[in-house]
């Protein structure tokens, strides 16, 4: 069967907007917990401001714990990466080891001005700078380009201007051009709009897409973007996380309701969703809230 490759974001952009404080041994076994699951590819922590972002304050840590856990010495099969907001992130992030980093670009003006008080063409050399650098260091990277279907700011951008960036950050070499429905307000048809016109300039081997939930539109969305090619999807086990500028959105499109529509419909991920289903219910404790996708009701009865 052909294989999706799905990169488990909860540790990351999961965690980082949860209101209580994640310890440092909890995100090390939640990496752990989804590589014995079959996942092969983790966004584990971002070297951000500690200000801007506390849970994301012990990322040297993080990376040190992994260096030095179950999973040191499989490199080769699981790929580890960390974000990083510009030079100084990457900097960071070499001096703890990473080996892959990731770059957001927001597409509009106002996004980039509210998140990280840069216009668009200053963030837009920001994350161009530090992909050259990554690349130049040896690096694998990988470019988020957020709110590409809808920002909360100035609504839906303008396919040409979403396509430029694009353009822009695939111009650096970066390994993946990952497309973000940021606060969840695409629909199946936008989705395969764009990502029919992306593959004029990126091809559609280095394209991901990045879903959240708000709408309960995440697995339709992904199913929009298999329809258009892509092989390449972003997820957070139970559907951990949520966006500062979509009141009450949910997580990213949960990795076990991603898996589960890859296994129905003829593809292969790797991934076991009975042990999905547990690193949820681990994950419950340590959030103390009930988590999940809206698979996991169903996938916790069959799998009892």
């Amino acid at each position: 069967m052909e294989r999706l490759v799905v990169t488990d974001v909860a540790a990351r952009d999961g965690l980082q907007s949860q209101p209580v404080a994640v310890a440092t041994g909890a995100k090390v076994a939640l990496v752990e917990d989804l590589f014995a699951a079959g996942v092969r590819n983790v966004e584990a922590t971002s070297f951000v401001s500690p200000k801007s972002v506390p849970q994301m304050a012990d990322a040297t840590e993080v990376i040190s714990g992994l260096a030095h856990s179950q999973v040191a010495g499989l490199r080769e099969a699981l790929r580890i990466s960390a974000l990083v907001p510009n030079l100084r992130g990457l900097e960071r992030a070499l001096a703890a080891g990473v080996g892959e980093i990731a770059v957001v670009l927001a597409a509009t003006e106002t996004m980039n001005r509210r998140n990280i008080n840069l216009s668009l063409a200053e963030a837009t050399a920001t994350c161009v700078a530090t992909l050259e650098a990554a690349r130049a260091a040896g690096l694998s990277a990988r470019a988020y380009l957020a709110v590409a279907w809808a920002c909360p700011f100035e609504g839906v951008p303008a396919k040409d201007a979403v396509l430029a960036l694009a353009a822009r950050l695939a111009g650096t070499g970066v390994d993946e051009i990952v497309v973000a429905d940021t606060i969840g307000a695409a629909g199946p048809m936008e989705v395969r709009s764009l990502l029919d016109a992306l593959q004029a300039v990126v091809p559609v081997a280095r394209v991901g897409v990045h879903f959240h939930d708000t709408r309960g539109l995440a697995v339709a969305n992904a199913y929009a973007a298999l329809e258009a090619g892509v092989r390449r999807f972003d997820a957070s086990v139970g559907g951990i996380g949520g966006c500062p500028f979509a009141p009450g959105a949910s997580g990213n499109v949960a990795t076990e309701d991603l898996v589960l529509l890859a296994h129905q419909c003829g593809f292969d991920t790797g991934i076991d969703p009975a042990a999905l289903v547990r690193i949820v219910e681990r994950m419950e404790t340590v959030l103390g809230r009930p988590l999940g996708g809206r698979s996991i009701a169903w996938l916790r009865g069959v799998n009892r």
